[in-house]
């Protein structure tokens, strides 16, 4: 009797409870909506062209960057406070922002993939990608991330034209 009691690893692990793709796709759909139809904050997007833009051949760098046309995306967007630092010549403010993208929705919906050094138009301003990070897993499991965060900084008159 004692050894009909003994336990025995499976062959297989379990699938995750309660989250398999249909549950993926529920979550995705609620926050489309929620984004999209209610919240409703829009950036527009400025990814970099990768084929016009020349770089440097030794350090990777470009000088002067070629853009593609923007793309209207759906993002949660927060201001930060503003970051005063002292500077030779008199006080100087940083102003950032915080963007928040649905990652499943750029990267299955929109075949966009966000990357530093892009620019972003929001309240009628240009904002610099500085970092990024993707934090958040849906329900723990490691390879589903739900957001793309973005810190951006506000871009200096005459870094960025969109014409």
């Amino acid at each position: 009797m004692a050894e009909n009691n003994k336990w025995s690893q499976p062959k297989a692990p379990p699938p995750p409870l309660f989250v398999g793709q249909k549950e993926r796709d529920l979550v995705k759909q609620i926050n489309d909506e929620l984004i999209e139809k209610v919240i409703g904050q829009q950036v527009l997007y400025f990814p970099l062209d990768m084929e016009r833009t020349k770089y440097h051949e030794l350090y990777g760098e470009a000088i002067e960057k070629n853009f593609l046309n923007p793309i209207r995306i759906y993002a949660l967007v927060e201001f930060q406070e503003t970051d005063v630092t002292s500077e030779q010549f008199g006080m100087d403010n940083t102003f950032t922002i915080t963007v928040r993208f649905h990652k499943r929705r750029l990267v299955e919906d929109q075949d966009l993939y966000v990357r530093l050094g892009d620019f972003i138009q929001y309240d009628e301003k240009y904002w610099e990608i500085a970092s990024l990070t993707e934090p958040r897993y849906l329900f723990g499991q490691d390879p589903h991330k739900t957001e793309i965060v973005a810190i951006c900084r506000r871009a200096r008159e005459g870094l960025f034209d969109a014409n």
